[in-house]
């Protein structure tokens, strides 16, 4: 990696450095990531990345507090969403099959199931509940389905499978298997749709 230039903002660096963390610690995980490794896809000195962040579980904490809020900003954002249910559900799946929010969800993954997950990482987790951002995206469906778009039945039951699906590719490796979800998410939605 090409080292960062001295004119970098303190802000960019920092950035540079959680981006960084963020690929690292979802394919090494928590215990598989070094601060090293860090500074290493930074392209900065180890010791610069210790001028920003004490340690890699500062870092993951941070990064999982974002995780959260970009979620919950998500949930936000197809709740304005001035389209149609079909299209709304349309532009959340897009979102969450994005590259970045795998990471995100990777990272999120992790601190759900690890037991030594560094304790603002834990807190952070113990605020989030995704039962909520089911409990947001029923109204859609409901009204999908009272226009006739969306398949009759349980609502929660339905989004729960749903987002099992999703769950499960996000954590495939598309480009590994030839696929493109986001290329697939017609047919995807076709689990929800009559």
């Amino acid at each position: 990696m090409p080292r960062i230039e001295k004119t970098q903002s303190e802000q960019e660096r920092k950035d540079q450095i959680k981006k960084a963390a963020l690929k690292i610690f979802a394919e090494k995980g928590l215990v598989g990531t070094k601060m090293s490794m860090i500074a290493e896809e930074a392209g900065i000195s180890q010791g610069l990345s210790y001028r920003y962040f004490a340690s890699k579980d500062e870092i993951f904490a941070l990064l999982v507090e974002e995780a959260i809020e970009e979620s919950r900003k998500a949930i936000r954002d197809i709740a304005m969403f001035s389209g149609s249910p079909l299209e709304q559900i349309k532009a959340f799946t897009l979102q969450m099959l994005d590259e970045n929010h795998k990471l995100y969800f990777l990272l999120v993954q992790q601190a759900l199931t690890l037991e030594a997950v560094p304790s603002k990482a834990r807190e952070a987790i113990e605020r989030y509940s995704p039962q909520e951002t089911i409990e947001q995206i029923i109204p859609i469906f409901i009204r999908g389905q009272q226009e006739g778009v969306f398949s009759e039945g349980d609502a929660y039951k339905q989004l729960i499978l749903y987002f099992s699906v999703i769950n499960g590719l996000i954590l495939q490796d598309a480009k590994v298997i030839g696929m493109d979800w986001i290329q697939e998410v017609d047919r995807l939605l076709n689990i929800l749709t009559k």
